[in-house]
């Protein structure tokens, strides 16, 4: 494809965030300023494939970035993972005189966009959007600080009733495979532990937890479990809790899509613009295959295939913080 960006398209694929409407909204505008058309594409992949795309101007952009969830919507596309439907999504790309790509998601919308880049040869830029702060390459993902905040104001108002009654609550937390949102949360919310993923013995970890809320003469906790911590999450460790110590009180509260929904933050409504007029600004400089990611409050490019394939690792003072001030 010869590189001379007139029009683009964007969508947003996977599992919604907060800020993906900021996104969208600082695409579009930052595209129009340096005279070019950006088009729409709804319901993610499905829409590239089944032709759902529109041109998008600074109106039907406007009042949107205080919102939650797309304008574009989303979707999961199975057809997309085939070399049928990409090529179908490539022909109405190019019906749509669409010269390049830039999509807002996580690592499974990424994954795709890399295959269908190196496929037909389209500039792809991708902007990480997902609640679990999980791709790496960037401090922060669009999404994730409204969603931290989202668990920390439910967990204060877990502890009202946890200290009423004397219980235990277990908060289940999304996150997929990573423990950023748990364990920053826990932090937030003074809880006394985090289960996540990148730490083993679970059971240690629940022992030692509801051992040192015993020990300072607390007479209620509250424990946060990251999902895929464990097989059947909170529940579980709610059973091994209770197994082990039929005293306990224990209840368990999942927080499930209230965590990706709510007007976004300041935070993350600034991050999402930045990251949007940064994907056209990499796309005038003939970047492609890129992410687009925020280190030290300074735009970097990060190649797709890194931000994908290197595992973004919790910070061993954080885990540290949590132990110390859960005693």
């Amino acid at each position: 494809m010869e590189y001379n960006i007139k029009c683009i398209g964007v969508l947003t694929s996977g599992g919604d965030s907060p800020a993906m409407n900021a996104a969208i909204r600082a695409i579009v505008r930052a595209g129009i300023s340096n005279g070019i058309r950006v088009k729409g594409i709804y319901r993610g992949y499905t829409g590239l494939i089944e032709n759902e795309i529109r041109e998008l101007t600074t109106q039907d952009v406007s009042g949107i970035i205080q919102r939650g969830g797309t304008i574009l919507k989303s979707s999961r596309c199975p057809a997309f993972q085939t070399p049928e439907g990409r090529k179908q999504a490539y022909d109405n790309l190019v019906a749509a005189e669409i010269d390049a790509l830039i999509v807002i998601g996580g690592d499974g919308t990424f994954t795709g966009a890399r295959v269908f880049a190196q496929e037909f040869n389209v500039p792809v830029i991708g902007l990480p959007g997902t609640i679990d702060n999980d791709l790496w390459g960037t401090d922060s993902t669009i999404g994730y600080d409204t969603s931290l905040n989202t668990i920390m104001e439910c967990v204060d108002k877990l502890r009202d009733t946890a200290t009423s009654h004397e219980r235990v609550f277990l908060v289940e937390v999304m996150g997929r495979d990573a423990g950023f949102l748990t364990l920053n949360a826990a932090i937030a919310a003074g809880a006394e532990a985090a289960i996540i993923p990148e730490r083993s013995a679970i059971a240690e970890q629940i022992e030692e937890a509801i051992g040192q809320g015993k020990r300072k003469t607390k007479n209620s906790s509250i424990v946060l479990v990251q999902e895929h911590a464990i097989e059947g999450g909170a529940q579980t460790v709610a059973k091994i809790l209770s197994e082990a110590h039929p005293e306990y009180n224990v209840r368990v509260t999942i927080l499930g899509h209230l965590q990706r929904g709510g007007s976004p933050t300041a935070q993350d409504r600034i991050l999402a613009s930045r990251m949007g007029i940064a994907a056209i600004q990499a796309l005038l400089e003939e970047q492609r295959s890129i992410m687009i990611g925020m280190q030290n409050d300074e735009i970097v490019y990060v190649p797709l295939s890194k931000a994908i394939n290197i595992r973004k690792d919790i910070k061993s003072d954080k885990w540290a913080a949590m132990q110390i001030l859960s005693i």
